[in-house]
């Protein structure tokens, strides 16, 4: 029976984590910009996040989220802002003059921040957030024990902070990375506007809400 239900969990993550969303935009655009050590420090992030949101299903805390409005409208705008924060200055990126391959943490972007920008992309994401509740309250049954759980949430952080470690080795390859360096600029756009894309269906989400 367990067996199942972890299969049937990694398989809705696993169509989940590979769709693009802002957590792709954020591991494309910073491992192209400041290389791959960055990259990877930024999926560990938001692979940290991911138990932030299982420890809000576990605790119920994701259920009060729904539940009362004004801290899910709280929650959104600061979604909004933070996205927009992150999309507005991808989607107006310049052109590179030179290429660089950087093989470790660029020097304006610490370790902690990188970390950071992983975990808050991750962290405010409140349709991460609704997305977990959903999985513990419909796809894993009631009866399945506490400490099961809890692994089934330490498998999924670590499954996505692996597959986010994994794009930003594929995107700063050296074939990939000197054939769309020239053009990384439109990448970071690209990144852009999906990050602001969903800051607008985060926001469309607030409107209905309060409206």
């Amino acid at each position: 029976m367990y067996l199942q239900e972890f299969f049937e969990i990694a398989i809705i993550h696993l169509f989940a984590v590979m769709s693009p969303g802002p957590d792709f935009a954020v591991v494309t655009r910073y491992s192209l910009n400041y290389g791959r050590e960055t990259g990877r420090w930024i999926a560990l992030g938001i692979g940290t996040g991911i138990l932030l949101h299982v420890t809000y299903s576990l605790v119920g805390v994701s259920l009060l989220i729904h539940q009362y409005q004004w801290l899910y409208a709280t929650l959104l705008v600061l979604g909004i802002g933070y996205f927009l924060w992150l999309g507005i200055p991808s989607l107006l990126a310049k052109p590179r003059a030179e290429m660089k391959l950087k093989g470790s943490v660029d020097s304006s972007i610490p370790v902690a921040k990188a970390f950071w920008v992983g975990f808050m992309t991750n962290g405010l994401n409140v349709k991460a957030t609704l997305f977990f509740l959903m999985l513990f309250s419909s796809v894993i049954a009631p009866e399945t024990p506490f400490a099961l759980k809890a692994g089934y949430g330490v498998y999924l952080a670590v499954a996505t902070g692996t597959w986010f470690v994994l794009l930003a080795t594929f995107v700063t390859w050296p074939r990939f990375y000197a054939r769309f360096w020239h053009m990384s600029h439109w990448i970071d756009r690209v990144m852009g506007v999906i990050l602001i894309v969903f800051a607008i269906h985060l926001a469309r989400l607030w409107w209905e809400l309060v409206s």
